[in-house]
């Protein structure tokens, strides 16, 4: 696991690597690496505007995949939540709980993919999560996972085994509409096969 510290100062981005340093299953790169990290930790007092764009560029940096971000700072704006999620953050740890084993649990989770994140930090991202899908997604025909509703309804039906005359009498649209449907969605999302199709909406939660 590639590791690497982005801190305001030196001091504190030496208090985090030292909890990272030493161990044999952690390699704790230079700043100037970080577009090798698989875990960014990035140590701030207060989250802002400046923090977002070095979450951002570390993130740019990393593509094609995505370092999971762990935040250690005593602030993060409500207005900065879902810009930091959508840079990479899967872990918020308050300054003064960033006890070195919340470091290390924070960091070898966000490399297995487990996001901690505090109870009120939480709440605020489940609210702005809802009132996308309530004000932006709904109102346009989309799900949170980025799929129309209409293509939730015959990647349901596919999953449970139907082919295309099936759900085109189960959804009373024509079989040249549920092709339709099935190409423009595969085409969008570069999915290969109508299995991968299906493997694509158990993954987003759309199933």
């Amino acid at each position: 696991m590639r590791v690497a510290v982005l801190a305001d100062d030196p001091l504190s981005a030496d208090g985090a690597a030292s909890v990272l340093r030493g161990r044999s299953d952690v390699e704790l790169l230079a700043p100037a690496r970080r577009g090798e990290a698989d875990v960014l930790v990035v140590v701030t007092p207060h989250t802002d505007e400046s923090t977002l764009d070095l979450m951002r560029g570390a993130a740019e940096e990393c593509l094609p995949r995505r370092a999971g971000i762990v935040l250690v700072s005593d602030s993060l704006p409500e207005r900065l939540l879902l810009r930091a999620v959508d840079c990479g953050l899967v872990s918020v740890l308050a300054r003064r709980d960033a006890s070195p084993e919340r470091v290390l649990r924070a960091v070898l989770g966000a490399a297995a993919g487990r996001a901690e994140m505090p109870g009120g930090v939480l709440h605020r991202l489940v609210e702005q999560v809802r009132s996308v899908q309530r004000d932006v997604l709904a109102p346009n025909g989309l799900t949170a996972g980025g799929l129309q509703i209409r293509e939730v309804e015959v990647l349901r039906l596919l999953a449970d085994g139907l082919d295309t005359v099936e759900i085109a009498d189960r959804l009373n649209y024509s079989e040249r509409t549920i092709k339709n449907v099935l190409h423009a969605m595969m085409t969008r999302l570069n999915l290969r096969n109508r299995s991968h199709a299906v493997a694509f909406g158990l993954r987003c939660g759309a199933l």
